[in-house]
C-alpha cells in the first residue's frame, strides 16, 4: 500500500520531468527559447490535452515558489543604495507605463467589446501586470539583465508588482458584500508587513546567518536560506500581498550581507527547477473549453490588449527618452499579462466583482499572451533583421580542467595568453562573444563560450581545479562580479584581474585579489619613457625615472586603499623637480 502511494506521488513528477526535458531542448534548438518549451509541455500533459493532470491550479500554486525564488535572487543583486538610485525609474517610468496602459485597455474593453466599466477595468489592470517570470527569464537568456534597458525593465516590473497592493484593495472595496474600509485595512496591514520585513532584514538576517555559519554545516545554511525565502513569502501572503514582493525585499536586505554568495548558491538550484515547474503549470492551466466556446472574444481580447498595451508602452518609453529600437523591443516584451493577474482575477471573482466565467476568460487570455511572448520576440527579431549572435560552431564550456582559467579573450586576454601558452601552460579560455571565438579559431585558438559572471559557468570552466584565475574582461562591473564569485566559491585559486583604471584597482585590492593590472599603466609608462629617449635622455636616467614613478605610484596606491582617493597626493609629480635632484631638461638633452 505504501509502495502504491509512493508510486502515485512519483508518477506525476516523472511525467513533468519527462515533458520538460523533451520539450525544452527541442524548442531551444528551434530558436524559440525554453519558456515557450515549458508552456507547450504543460499544455500537452494538462487536462485539456492528454489529461495526465486534473488539478493544474494546485500545481500552479506550488510552482509559484519558482517566481518567489527568482525575485529573491534579483533582490540579492540590488543593494538598497542601488534600489534607491532606481527610484526615479520605478516610480516615474513604472508609474507612467502602468497608468497609461490601464487607461487605454479599460477604454478598449468598454468601447470595442462592450464590457461594463468595472469588469473592463479589472480585465485591463490584470493584463497590465506583465509576467515577471517570463520577462526576467528572457532577459537572462539574452544576457540583457545588467544592461541599462534591462535595469529599466526591472524597475517597471517592480512597480507592477507593487501595484497589486492597491489593486487588491480596490477589488475588496468594489465587492458588493465588502466595505470601503476593508481596502484601507488591507493597505495598512500591507504597510505594516513591509515595515516588519525591512526591520527584520536590517537587524536579524545577518546575525541569523552568522549563528548558522558557526555550525559549519552547509545543509543548515541551505535550510536557513529557504527559511528566509519562504518565511518572507508567507508573511506577505498572510496580509494579502505578493509573495514575490516579500522575498524580493528579503533579498535586497540580504544583498549587503557577507553571506550573500553562499545563500545565492544554495537557492539557485531550487529557483531554476521551480521556475520550469511554474511555466509547466501555467501551460497546464490552459482551458481549451474556454478557447473553443468563446474563441472569437478570446482572440479579439488577446489581439486588442496586446497591440494597445504595446502602443502605450512604446509611447511612454519614447517620452522618457528611449530610442526607437529599445522602446520597440520593450513594447514587444511587456505586451502580455502575468502571473499576478491570476491573483487579481481570482480575488475579483471571489468578491463578486466579475463573474466566474469572465475570470476564466481573462485568465486564458493571460496564459496565451505569456506563451506567445517568446515566439513574438523571436519572429520580430528576424523580421527586423536584428543581429543575433549564433552559437553555431562554438563550443560551450563543459568540464574544463586547465591549471589556468582565463576569462575574456579580447585584446588584453589575447596578449596575456601568449606568454602562458609559449611555456606550455594548460590554459582554459572562455569568452562570451561567439564572433570573437570564431575569429580566434581561424588562428588556431580553442576558446570556449561562457559567461564568467555566472557561477555555473565558472564550475563548468574548471574554476574549482584552477591554480590561477585570470580575469581579462573589459567590463568593470563584470570583473567585479567575477571577483566576488571567485573569492566566495574558489578561494584557493590565485586571482589576477585586469583593472579599468586607478579607482577600479583600489576596489579590486579591497576585494582581496592577488594581482591587479591597470590596462593602460605599463603602456603609458612605456610612452613616457620613449618621450625621454626622444629628448636625448640616457637609458640610465630613463630607467631611474621609470623605477621612481613605479615606486611612488605603488606607495600612493597603498595610501589610497587605506585612506581614500585623495591620499598620497604628495607622490604625484605635477611639475619639474628642482635642482639638484634631476638635471634640467636642457642639460638632459645634451647628454649621451
Amino acid at each position: 500500500m505504501a509502495a502504491a502511494g509512493l508510486g502515485a506521488t512519483i508518477g506525476p513528477v516523472v511525467v513533468l520531468l519527462s515533458a520538460g526535458v523533451l520539450a525544452v531542448p527541442l524548442f531551444r534548438r528551434l530558436g524559440l527559447g525554453s519558456v515557450l518549451g515549458y508552456f507547450a509541455a504543460g499544455a500537452l500533459v494538462g487536462p485539456s490535452a492528454f489529461g495526465l493532470f486534473s488539478d493544474p491550479a494546485a500545481m500552479l500554486h506550488v510552482s509559484e515558489l519558482g517566481v518567489v525564488m527568482f525575485l529573491f535572487l534579483i533582490g540579492l543583486e540590488l543593494r538598497p543604495q542601488k534600489l534607491w538610485a532606481m527610484r526615479g525609474q520605478i516610480f516615474g517610468l513604472g508609474l507612467a507605463q502602468v497608468a497609461v496602459c490601464i487607461g487605454l485597455l479599460t477604454l478598449v474593453a468598454i468601447s470595442a467589446f462592450g464590457l461594463s466599466p468595472v469588469p473592463a477595468f479589472i480585465a485591463g489592470a490584470g493584463f497590465v501586470l506583465s509576467s515577471t517570470a517570463v520577462i526576467m527569464s528572457l532577459l537572462q537568456e539574452r544576457g540583457d539583465l545588467a544592461s541599462a534597458d534591462g535595469q529599466k525593465a526591472v524597475s517597471i516590473l517592480l512597480f507592477e508588482d507593487l501595484s497589486i497592493v492597491p489593486l487588491l484593495a480596490l477589488v475588496a472595496w468594489l465587492a458588493p458584500e465588502g466595505h470601503g474600509g476593508d481596502g484601507w485595512i488591507g493597505i495598512g496591514l500591507g504597510v505594516a508587513a513591509v515595515g516588519a520585513l525591512l526591520l527584520a532584514g536590517r537587524y536579524l538576517i545577518d546575525p541569523f546567518f552568522g549563528l548558522l555559519a558557526r555550525a559549519r554545516t552547509r545543509e543548515v545554511l541551505t535550510a536557513g536560506a529557504l527559511l528566509v525565502v519562504l518565511g518572507a513569502a508567507l508573511l506577505m501572503e498572510a496580509v494579502g500581498l505578493s509573495m514575490a514582493m516579500g522575498t524580493f525585499l528579503a533579498g535586497v536586505m540580504l544583498s549587503g550581507s557577507s553571506y550573500r554568495h553562499q545563500v545565492e548558491a544554495d537557492v539557485e538550484p531550487f529557483k531554476g527547477l521551480l521556475m520550469g515547474l511554474f511555466f509547466l503549470a501555467v501551460g497546464m492551466s490552459l482551458d481549451m473549453r474556454v478557447v473553443i466556446d468563446r474563441w472569437p472574444l478570446l482572440i479579439g481580447l488577446l489581439a486588442a490588449f496586446a497591440v494597445v498595451k504595446a502602443i502605450g508602452i512604446y509611447a511612454v518609453a519614447r517620452l522618457f527618452g528611449s530610442r526607437h529600437q529599445p522602446a520597440f523591443r520593450r513594447a514587444l516584451m511587456f505586451a502580455q499579462g502575468g502571473e499576478f493577474a491570476f491573483v487579481l482575477y481570482t480575488a475579483a471573482a471571489a468578491g463578486g466583482v466579475i463573474p466566474a466565467g469572465d475570470a476564466a476568460l481573462f485568465s486564458t487570455v493571460i496564459i496565451l499572451s505569456m506563451a506567445l511572448t517568446p515566439l513574438i520576440l523571436t519572429i520580430a527579431g528576424h523580421f527586423r533583421g536584428e543581429e543575433k549572435k549564433s552559437l553555431d560552431g562554438v563550443e560551450e564550456a563543459r568540464d574544463l580542467r586547465g591549471s589556468v582559467l582565463l576569462i575574456g579573450f579580447g585584446r588584453f586576454g589575447q596578449i596575456a595568453a601568449q606568454l602562458l601558452l609559449s611555456r606550455g601552460v594548460d590554459v582554459s579560455m572562455i569568452e562570451n562573444d561567439p564572433d570573437r571565438i570564431r575569429e580566434a579559431g581561424r588562428f588556431g585558438f580553442r576558446i570556449f563560450y561562457g559567461d564568467g559572471t555566472r557561477l555555473d559557468t565558472l564550475h563548468h570552466s574548471g574554476a574549482a581545479d584552477a591554480e590561477v584565475i585570470m580575469v581579462c574582461v573589459d567590463d568593470r562591473k563584470a570583473a567585479n562580479r567575477i571577483v566576488e564569485l571567485v573569492k566566495a566559491h574558489f578561494p584557493l585559486a590565485r586571482l589576477l584581474v585586469r583593472s579599468y583604471d586607478r579607482i577600479h584597482s583600489i576596489e579590486l585590492i579591497r576585494a582581496g585579489v592577488d594581482v591587479e593590472i591597470r590596462e593602460t599603466f605599463d603602456a603609458a609608462l612605456h610612452m613616457g619613457a620613449e618621450g625621454l629617449r626622444a629628448l636625448g635622455c640616457s637609458e640610465e636616467r630613463t630607467a631611474e625615472a621609470l623605477a621612481t614613478i613605479r615606486r611612488l605610484d605603488a606607495e600612493r596606491l597603498v595610501a589610497q586603499v587605506q585612506g581614500g582617493v585623495m591620499a598620497g597626493r604628495e607622490n604625484l609629480t605635477t611639475r619639474p623637480v628642482p635642482e639638484p635632484l634631476t638635471p634640467p631638461m636642457r642639460v638632459a638633452a645634451e647628454e649621451t
